[in-house]
C-alpha cells in the first residue's frame, strides 16, 4: 500500500509564480519559444504584395465553415499568431493536483497522476473560473473543481477503471464523452461494485488503470484552469495547422487535346477531390480547391500524359485554410472565437505598453 506524502501535497498547493509583466517582456525583447515556425524569412517583396492585397480587400476577414475555416486578407504573421494562440493561450480545465489516499494497483502514484491530468475535461466553464496564480480571494470554487476516484476490485476478474468511474462534483466539468457508471455516483459501497461487461459504459471512457482482486485506488483530485503554455494537458486542440489557399487554373486549350478517358484519369489523379469530370459538358472542373494538399500528383499526371502546364497551381499569400481539431474540451468554433479574443487583448496590451515607452522617450527627449 502506498500513501501520499502530505508535505508534498502541501507544496503543490503553493501559489504559482506570477508571470512577468507584459511591459517587462516587451522591453527585454524576448520571445516565448514554443517551437513553431517563424515568419521572419519572408522577403520584402512578398510583404509588399500582401499589403497591397490586404488593402484591396479592405482588411482581414474570416470565413468560417464546418471544417476547415478560411482566413483571408492578412499575412503569415497574423495567421501564425492565431495558430499559436489557439494552441497555447486558450484556457481549459484539467486535473492539476492529485492526493493519493490509497493505491495498491500496479501503477505508481506519479503514473496515475499523469494519466489523470491528460484526461480532457469539458471546459466551457473555464471562462467563469480564475487562474490559481491570479486569484487572491478565499473562495476555492473560483479556482478548484473536485474530482474523486474510489474503486476496489473484489472479484477474480480484472477490472478496467476508466474516466467514467470518476466522481465529478460539478456536472459542468466532466471528462469528454462522460457516461457515469455506478461507481461514479460516489455513494457508500459503490466502490466495490463490479463493472458490467455488457453495459455501454464499459466500452466507453479513457482507461486509467486495471485492478486485480483486493487492489484498490482512492484518489482526491483538483481540476484547475490553465493554458497550454503551462502544460500540454491544458491544450484545447490535438492539432491546429494552416496552409496557403491554392489558386488553380486549368489551360482549356491543352485540356481539349485529351480524350474523355484521359480527362477522367486526370480528374481522379489527385488524392483529394480537387477536380471532377462533368459528364454533361465533358469537361474537367475545379470542385474543392481548398482541399489541395500541394502533393503535386495532378502535375505529375499531366506530365505523364504529355501535357505539362495543363494546370497551374500557386499559393495565395493572403489566404489561409485553417484546420482545428479539438480534444473535445471546447467546440472548435468556440476555440477560434476565444483565441481571437485573446489575440485582440494581447495586441491592446502591447499597444498600451508601447505608448508608455514612447511617452517616456519623448519626455527624455529621445
Amino acid at each position: 500500500k502506498r500513501r501520499a506524502n502530505p508535505q508534498a501535497f502541501k507544496r503543490a498547493l503553493q501559489p504559482h509564480k506570477p508571470r512577468p509583466r507584459t511591459r517587462d517582456r516587451v522591453r527585454s525583447g524576448k520571445r516565448s519559444a514554443i517551437g513553431f515556425e517563424s515568419s521572419e524569412s519572408v522577403g520584402q517583396d512578398d510583404r509588399n504584395a500582401r499589403k497591397a492585397a490586404r488593402a484591396n480587400r479592405g482588411g482581414p476577414g474570416v470565413n468560417v465553415r464546418d471544417d476547415p475555416f478560411l482566413l483571408r486578407g492578412t499575412d503569415t504573421s497574423l495567421a501564425n499568431a492565431l495558430r499559436r494562440v489557439i494552441i497555447a493561450e486558450v484556457p481549459t480545465i484539467a486535473i492539476d493536483l492529485v492526493e493519493v489516499i490509497e493505491n495498491s494497483s500496479c501503477l505508481c502514484d506519479e503514473f496515475l497522476a499523469h494519466r489523470l491530468g491528460l484526461i480532457p475535461l469539458i471546459s466551457m466553464k473555464a471562462s467563469d473560473m480564475e487562474f490559481p496564480y491570479e486569484y487572491v480571494g478565499d473562495d476555492d470554487t473560483k479556482t478548484d473543481v473536485s474530482i474523486d476516484l474510489r474503486v476496489k476490485c473484489v472479484t477474480n476478474e480484472t477490472e478496467e477503471i476508466t474516466s467514467n468511474d470518476l466522481i465529478c462534483a460539478d456536472e459542468k466539468v466532466v471528462p469528454v464523452g462522460y457516461a457515469r457508471t455506478t461507481r461514479g455516483r460516489g455513494l457508500p459501497g459503490d466502490e466495490t461494485t463490479p463493472s458490467d461487461a455488457n453495459s455501454e459504459n464499459s466500452s466507453n471512457g479513457i482507461l486509467i488503470v486495471k485492478l486485480r482482486k483486493n487492489q484498490e485506488v482512492h484518489l482526491r483530485c483538483v481540476a484547475r484552469k490553465g493554458t497550454g503554455r503551462d502544460h500540454a494537458k491544458w491544450q484545447p486542440v490535438a492539432t491546429a495547422v494552416y496552409r496557403f489557399e491554392p489558386e488553380i487554373v486549368i489551360d482549356e486549350n491543352l485540356m481539349a487535346r485529351l480524350t474523355e478517358d484521359e480527362k477522367r484519369a486526370f480528374a481522379t489523379s489527385s488524392p483529394a477531390p480537387v477536380f471532377k469530370y462533368n459528364e454533361v459538358t465533358k469537361k474537367v472542373e475545379i470542385d474543392t480547391p481548398e482541399s489541395y494538399a500541394y502533393d503535386g500528383e495532378c502535375l505529375k499526371k499531366a506530365e505523364d500524359m504529355g501535357v505539362p502546364g495543363l494546370v497551374t497551381i500557386t499559393a495565395k499569400q493572403d489566404a489561409f485554410v485553417f484546420t482545428v481539431e479539438s480534444t473535445g474540451a471546447i467546440p472548435p468554433e468556440d476555440i477560434v472565437s476565444r483565441a481571437l479574443e485573446v489575440l485582440m487583448r494581447k495586441l491592446d496590451i502591447t499597444k498600451g505598453e508601447l505608448d508608455i515607452v514612447r511617452s517616456e522617450q519623448e519626455a527624455q527627449g529621445v
